[in-house]
Order: structure tokens, then sequence, then C-alpha cells
């Protein structure tokens, strides 16, 4: 009982706490004596214009809304390479061949041939049920966004050319699973700090980046652009080519507590580029033309991501919140209250900037902050450049049906797993 009324406590201090931008303690850390490695000093400290709650908005309830279907219903269904999607299915069975309802499939999957894609239809079509995922409203069509994994330039030691911060989480960074008190809060999470004798909201953005430094030494490596360190924030992975010639990957760790702000619409909203324009190449060019407006311009956005450095996994693509590696141009975000993570899923929807049909078959594997809803996908377009073009560019209307075994009951509600629940809050 006593825990629990420390707990509450802890958490109205978190709820009343009110601005981050509370002052910094008073003794300062200590300064680094100066050395070559030391890079320059960073820019003026910069404003939070307007100061972000430390409360996050409890989302939306969604449950799913899933209605049978049938297989001619499937736009480009005989068309498509499963073969293609193949890999990216059994990378989901290695994660779920040990929940009842998915081993009967699975085990199946491991005795097919993976060159006869007939083999591979006539698999999909007589162990799954299949189920168009429908808006709370009933509506067919959703919101398909992109993303990618980025490469980053950067050095674990820092110079004039890479001074640019990522950070490990913060030793000080508190994280409150509310579910304990208020169950019905069982997928929000609060992060503070402790200052003094008082629990308050966790640095935002603008404080992180003002050059005093607070969290000088959680550091995990320096890059060489700001604006790419903060897309990075936003994909929650990528990888880093060291100046040593070394390549470093990175991935989401943790998070500041801070609901994300999007630049593009802060960009809109003071006249510097159309809305319908504010994609992030849009939003690169802006900050390369304007470098002296970029740190205030990235201050909006309070949210900030912290990250871990990943062991190279053979050359296949970062972990998605399924834990399990994900697969360009076969894996997808989704909302995972509403489609179970790691099912198999038909996306029928365009090509950025066209009419031209993007149908296919992906797999559920990663989720995202912003990705919310019942017909609500983030489509991953893979590695570097060209992936990112893509990405950077997709907000298209679409479409998602659900494969489930067959042995599989209907979900009527569907708990969000543990990690899930932590990459959640990053991407957006």
């Amino acid at each position: 009982m006593r825990q629990h009324a420390r707990t509450a406590l802890l958490l109205a201090a978190l709820f009343t706490a009110g601005c981050a931008s509370q002052p910094a303690p008073t003794t300062a850390p200590a300064k680094p004596k100066p050395s070559a490695a030391t890079p320059p000093a960073p820019a003026k400290p910069v404003p939070c214009t307007p100061c972000a709650p430390a409360e996050p908005e409890k989302p939306p309830a969604v449950t799913p809304n899933l209605s049978a279907a049938d297989w001619s219903s499937l736009p480009g269904w005989q068309e498509d390479d499963l073969l293609a999607a193949w890999p990216a299915w059994l990378q989901s069975c290695s994660a779920l061949k040990a929940r009842p309802e998915w081993q009967a499939v699975c085990a199946t999957a491991e005795t097919l041939n993976p060159a006869d894609a007939e083999a591979v239809r006539g698999y999909f079509e007589s162990g799954f049920t299949l189920y168009q995922s429908r808006q709370a409203d009933g509506g067919e069509q959703g919101l398909v966004t992109g993303y990618y994994e980025p490469l980053l330039r950067g050095s674990r030691t820092p110079s004039a050319q890479y001074a640019v911060p990522l950070y490990r989480v913060p030793t000080d960074l508190l994280t409150v699973d509310l579910s304990s008190v208020y169950p019905a809060l069982k997928n929000m999470r609060l992060r503070g700090r402790v200052q003094g004798n008082k629990v308050v909201p966790y640095l935002a953005r603008a404080e992180i980046d003002n050059g005093a430094n607070p969290l000088q030494g959680s550091e995990l490596v320096w890059v060489d652009n700001p604006v790419e360190a903060f897309f990075l924030q936003i994909q929650g992975s990528g990888r880093v080519a060291l100046a040593d010639g070394g390549m470093m990957r990175v991935g989401y760790a943790d998070q500041n507590g801070y609901p994300y702000r999007s630049i593009g619409r802060v960009l809109a909203e003071r006249g510097e580029l159309p809305l319908a324009q504010t994609s992030m190449q849009n939003i690169k060019a802006w900050g390369s033309k304007n470098p002296h407006k970029l740190p205030e311009l990235l201050a909006q956005n309070p949210s900030y991501v912290f990250f871990r450095e990943l062991p190279d996994n053979g050359g296949n693509g970062p972990l998605g919140a399924l834990g399990v590696p994900i697969t360009g141009e076969r894996s997808i975000a989704v909302d995972a209250r509403a489609i179970p993570l790691g099912a198999p899923v038909w996306l029928a929807t365009t090509i950025p900037f066209s009419d031209q049909p993007l149908n296919r078959l992906v797999m559920a594997q990663d989720t995202g902050g912003a990705i919310r809803g019942n017909v609500r996908a983030d489509y991953f377009w893979g590695f570097g450049d060209e992936a990112g073009k893509k990405a950077g560019m997709m907000k298209q209307q679409g479409r998602m049906w659900v494969m489930l075994p067959k042995e599989m009951p209907l979900p009527t509600e569907l708990p969000m797993p543990l990690a899930a629940r932590a990459k959640a809050v990053k991407k957006q």
C-alpha cells in the first residue's frame, strides 16, 4: 500500500509539474578540460516556445474492427510477387511460432518450397481467413505514410566536423508505468527526473540542445548534421558511417516523454512552406537555406529520442517492434491495438505523387506513435537515400486486409506488447 501511495504522489508531481522549461539545477555539470577532441561551443540557448506539458495525451481507444472478406476482393492479389514477401513472413514466424494460434501455419511455412509461387499463394488462401480492417465508422480508407533507415556520417569521438551528439538513455531519466496504479492506462508511461526533492518533467529538446550540454557523458556517437540527427529520431533507427571506416547501427532506446510536434506544420503555419510541400526533403532544403533559423525551428518539437548501439545483424533491416528485422518494401508499422503484430497484411495504396497502384503483401512488424487507427500504415521503404526520398514523399490513402490463421478466433481486443509500447512513442 505504501508503495502505491508513493507512486501516486510521484504521478501527481508529474501531472502538475507544468511547463518543461524549468530552471536548470544550480549546480552545473563539470566542464571537460580543453582537448583536441572537444567540439566547438554549440549555438546559443534556444527558448522553448511553446512548452509542452509533461502529461501525454491518452490516445483514443482503438479495437480491432475486422470484417470477413473474400480473396477475390484483393486488388492485385494474383499479380503480386509473393515470393518477395516470403522472407519477411518467415521473420514474423520466428516471433509467432511459440504462440498456439500461430503454431500450425508457421510449422507449415517451414516445409514449403520458397521458390514455388503458386504453393505460397495456396498456403495463404488455405491456411488463413481474410478480414478487411475498417475504421470505427466503417470507412475503408486510411492514411499510408513511409519511413526508412537513414545513413549518417559520424565518429565515436567529437571534433569540429562531428559535433552533433546522439545520446544514450540518460541515467537520470525516470520512467513510470501507469498501469501499476491506473489499469485503464495500461499502455501509458510517464517520464521525468528528480530535481532536488521534486519529480519534474524531463528535459525538452530546447533544453537538451541549448548549449549547456546537460546530458554530458551520455553521448553515444557524434554526427555531422543536426537536421539528419533530427530526422533519425523520427525514423527511430539508422546506420552511422564512422570516420575510421567502420559502420555503426543505432536504434531507438527511449524517449523524453514529450508529444511530437511536426516542424513541417510549423513551417506551413509561418508561411515558410505550403503544407502540401512539407516533405522531409523540402524541410532539409529549407534548413540548408536558413541555417540561422534552424535551431529555433527544431526546438518547436519538444520530443527527443535516445538511442542504443545495435549489433550487426548480417545486413538485415533494423529491428521492428515485433523484435525481428524488418524488410524493405515488405514490412509496415501498424497500430498494434487494431492489427496483431506479425500478421500478414494486404496493402492497397499508390506510389507517392501518382495514381500507380502499390498493391502487395506486407507484414505488420513495427509500430509508431503517429500510427494510430484501424486503417493506418507506415510503409518501410528500406535503407539509404533513395528509400528516404520515397518515404519522405509518401502520404497516400490506402486500404488494408489482415490474414489470420483459421484456428484463431476473431480478436475483439489486442493487448499492446511491451516492445510495441516502447516504440509507439517515437515514430511520428
